[in-house]
Order: C-alpha cells, then structure tokens, then sequence
C-alpha cells in the first residue's frame, strides 16, 4: 500500500463527499430525505455503471465543463429563488411560512391519498441531491484515477476514497437528526444560501475560474451571501416600515388642502 496515494485521496475525496453530504442532507430537510437519498444514490449508481464499463479513460471521455455548467445553473437558479423568498419572509414583505399549518395541510393531502404517498418522488429533492451527488462524485473519481496513476497505486487511491466515504456517511447519519430540528424557515434561508454558493462555484468552475483556494472559496461566498443577506433584510424593513407611513402623511396633506 501506498500510504501518499491513500492519504492524498482520502483528503481529496473527503472534500467532494462532504460537499455532496451537504446537499443531500440540505433537499432532505426540507423536502424528504427519501428523495434526496433515492437521487443520490441513483446518481452512485449510474457512476459506478461508467467506472465498470469505461474505466480509467472516463476522464477523457466525460467533459467535466458540461456537467459543471448544468449543476451549476440548476443550483445558481434555485438558490437564488429561494434566497430572494427568504430575505422577504424575514423582512417581513412576505408572510412567513407557518410550519404548524403546512403540516396539517401536508397531513390531510397524505391521508387523502394515502394509496400514492409512500410512491410519491419529491424531484426538486430528486434532482437536487442526483445532480450535487453526480458531479462531486464525479470529480472524486477523477481525483481517484489521477492520483492513482501518478503514483501508480491504483488500489491506495481506492482504499483513501474508499474511507472518506465511510467518515462522511457516519458525518451525515450524525447530522441528519439535529438538521430535521432546525426550523424550516431559517432552514430554507440557509439552503438558499448554500445552493446558491455550490452553484455560483461550480458555473465560474466551468468557465475556468481560478478561485482563491479552490473549494474553501464556497464558505468565503457563503459569509458574504449571508452578509449581504442581512443587508437586504434590514434595507427592506426600512422600506416597508416607511411605506405603511406614506398613506398617513399623504392623508394629511390632502386634508389640508
């Protein structure tokens, strides 16, 4: 065994699984994390088929431009949507989502159609948690495969990958149930502002963005997200506060006159 090429692999992959866990735990809280899972999984699935079929020379076969650019739009667009709700929720320019009503109307809809439910695919936790988990474990293969053969060492960089992935699945069954805890307004806040930084990353990857750090560059977007986020939110209380004062003083005005 070659102990550079399994250390080398093991902190290279430890980063992509523990970016794709964020994902997946992140559409798993708020929308079902039976979806989220059957995506992720569907997606290991489906590169596990490449390894088996193509091998080594999938590197040069999968151009990992596209696949950035599609993941990367899917998560910019998303996050961006859900962002832009949560600082007007928090603002107070949109009603806050009241958890104890959604359950019950969530709870009447099952029970209506209790036949469906259990075979009820959620696709934004689908398609969320398939496409985070397709891209880092695509890019955990190449780091696999380039390490691999650099060190000529194949079977280390598997055995580093191999237990990267162990550490982040019991990381993520050890976060799974404080996360279901979280409230899900503040819950779909931090979402917004997670897919938003992944797919910020991930788009200006694709276009050959040389970011500071590489991977660390996601939690600089996110501080400055969450900075800005706040920003937004006081500037739209102010805006809203003076609003409701506009009708009371035009009222005035008009009585005097």
């Amino acid at each position: 065994m070659d102990i550079y090429a399994i250390g080398a692999s093991f902190i290279g992959t430890f980063v992509e699984f523990v970016e794709a866990l964020t994902i997946i735990l992140a559409a798993g809280a708020i929308r079902g994390f039976k979806s989220s899972l059957l995506g992720a999984f569907s997606a290991a699935v489906i590169l596990g088929a490449l390894i088996a079929i193509i091998g080594t020379p999938l590197v040069h076969v999968i151009q990992l431009f596209w696949v950035q650019l599609f993941v990367g739009l899917f998560m910019l667009l998303f996050g961006i949507r859900w962002l832009r709700k949560a600082i007007l929720r928090y603002s107070g320019m949109k009603a806050l989502h009241n958890e104890a009503e959604s359950y019950e109307k969530e709870l009447k809809r099952q029970q209506a159609t209790q036949k469906d439910a259990n075979s009820t695919i959620d696709r934004f936790a689908f398609g969320t948690a398939f496409t985070g988990t397709f891209l880092e474990g695509l890019e955990a293969i190449f780091i696999v495969i380039t390490f691999g053969l650099s060190a000529k060492a194949m079977s280390s960089a598997i055995v580093g990958a191999f237990a990267a992935m162990i550490v982040v699945v019991i990381l993520g069954v050890t976060l799974r149930t404080p996360l279901t805890k979280v409230p899900e307004n503040t819950l779909k806040f931090i979402v917004g502002v997670m897919l938003t930084s992944f797919g910020a990353f991930w788009l200006g990857e694709s276009f050959g963005v040389a970011w500071p750090q590489k991977d660390l560059s996601i939690l600089y977007m996110v501080v400055t997200l969450l900075v800005i986020s706040f920003i937004l939110v006081q500037r739209c209380k102010r805006a809203l506060v003076q609003s409701k004062h506009l009708p009371q003083s035009g009222g005035i005005g008009s009585g005097s006159k």
